[in-house]
């Protein structure tokens, strides 16, 4: 019997109160297609209803990609756990995702955990073990005393326990069944075997398969093509057609945003690093310059998105990377791919030319393991007590990523940004960079909205060291209004 069917039929027998998980990386293996069949399914029938969704990552960009937004209906969407959400504005509409409007609102229940996590949990529920046991998150909001990852008042089941083991915290996440788990691969065969020989990410697609099948449930793939039984080596096959229900063919998905298709992606062609653009010149520019000499040879280091990820393309235009010179800078990003140059904006999270790519769960057991040395990432708020916030600021609600693991895990940090957000508007005059206007919103502050991960710690705990690359218009502006944070902080303003 054929596995082939079509996105409607495919999400046909999804039942009222069941927990569908799905996995993308913004607009990368996004299963975009079968997304939108389930929420075409409820406007058209008002069914299922009270579902679980399980998002390991953010899925989809919430405009062309709509990923996680395609199910954010009252009704249909119950509960909501993810690794990170999207908050953009439309610039075809102005809106932000509904996603966000039901978070903000108070009409789902919204957890968020770190994505760490968020993976980490599918190989316990996969083995049918009671959790996940972890240090990483202790302190910062995904710990009961501070939240537990909880991201609306109708969010009141605690996920997220502290417990103790041979005199130890940790935080547990306990499992509980997956049913349904939607995912997306390059190719099938007639039997359902699964590779991503195309796809430069595979993040946590086959843990999720196998923590489905472990509940008893349903896995559904979306691919690009399919092919015959045995035209592939068995080496390609990652996910195995047992594990596989249901195939539904997208010949014409996106890559990721606004990228058809690029095969520099995932290695099957390489581009020349010359031709690509440098950051333009920009507060952000000017940090990512702070940042490179800071990145050192032979250490493996990892980009967060913002200011950061400009690094590696400032470094290619100054020539780091010439006559082979890209392999003494060995780099990564949360999601998996190694080598190469991490993308800025929409492509952030794969890298151009990259040398390997690990699936994600893998990914974090690295991350976690403490095997990335260096990290440069970007923040939301700064406060006096060297509480650092990505996760839950205003009316954002994206989360912490990848961020705690990869911070609690390094052993040098860097934080970058702005003084201010919210309108800040900047131009270039005379080679210069000059601040035109203020943004509204203070990122220094006395108390950050959130804890994502708390500097003095990990500086005087775990001896890791940190530094702070900013842009202002006075050098030395916040060790006067933060001298506190300077006993193991460095300021590397520029």
């Amino acid at each position: 019997m054929s596995k082939i069917t079509t996105a409607k039929n495919a999400v046909a027998s999804i039942p009222s109160n069941a927990t569908v998980a799905s996995a993308g990386v913004i607009g990368w293996v996004t299963p975009d297609m079968v997304l939108k069949a389930l929420g075409d399914r409820f406007a058209e029938t008002a069914a299922p209803r009270d579902l679980t969704f399980y998002f390991p990552c953010g899925t989809g960009d919430a405009m062309g990609i709509k990923g996680m937004d395609h199910v954010a209906r009252e009704g249909l969407m119950k509960r909501i756990v993810s690794g990170s959400y999207i908050n953009p504005v439309d610039p075809q509409t102005g809106k932000r995702p509904e996603l966000m409007r039901l978070i903000r609102e108070n009409k789902i229940e919204a957890y968020s955990w770190p994505i760490g996590a968020t993976m980490h949990w599918l190989r316990e529920v996969a083995r049918n073990s009671p959790g996940y046991m972890t240090r990483v998150g202790l302190g910062t909001y995904a710990d009961p005393r501070h939240g537990g990852g909880k991201f609306t008042e109708k969010a009141t089941e605690d996920l997220i326990r502290v417990i103790e083991l041979d005199g130890e915290e940790l935080l547990f996440y306990p499992s509980w069944p997956v049913d349904v788990a939607i995912l997306r691969a390059a190719t099938a065969d007639e039997h359902g075997n699964l590779s991503w020989e195309d796809e430069p990410l595979t993040t946590s697609n086959i843990a999720l398969a196998l923590a489905a099948k472990a509940s008893g449930g349903t896995v559904i793939a979306q691919v690009r093509r399919v092919v015959p039984v045995g035209s592939r080596p068995a080496s390609q096959n990652r996910l195995p057609g047992v594990f596989v229900d249901q195939v539904v063919v997208d010949p014409d998905m996106m890559m990721t945003t606004n990228v058809p298709y690029d095969a520099a992606y995932f290695g099957g062609q390489q581009k020349d690093i010359s031709t690509l653009s440098a950051p333009r010149f920009s507060a952000d520019r000017i940090i990512a310059n702070r940042i490179a000499p800071e990145v050192r040879k032979h250490e493996l280091s990892i980009f967060g998105f913002g200011a950061a990820t400009d690094v590696p393309l400032v470094m290619a235009e100054n020539g780091a990377f010439a006559n082979g010179g890209i392999y003494d800078y060995p780099g990564t990003t949360e999601h998996g791919a190694y080598g190469g140059i991490v993308m800025p904006g929409w492509q952030f999270s794969a890298n151009i030319n990259p040398d390997a790519l690990l699936d994600g769960v893998t990914q974090f057991d690295a991350i976690d393991g403490g095997l990335c040395k260096f990290t440069a990432l970007s923040f939301a708020e700064f406060d006096a007590e060297g509480v650092v916030n990505v996760s839950k600021f205003g009316a954002a609600n994206p989360g912490a990523g990848g961020f705690i693991d990869i911070a609690q895990n390094a052993e040098r940090l860097i934080f970058a940004g702005t003084f201010t957000t919210g309108g800040l508007k900047t131009d270039v005059v005379d080679g210069e960079l000059v601040i035109e206007r203020e943004g509204k919103v203070k990122k220094f502050v006395q108390q950050a909205a959130s804890i994502t991960y708390r500097v003095q710690e990990g500086v005087s705990s775990r001896s890791q060291q940190a530094l702070i690359v900013k842009w202002s218009r006075k050098s030395g502006q916040l060790a006067k209004v933060y001298p506190e944070l300077f006993g193991g902080i460095r300021d590397g303003e520029t």
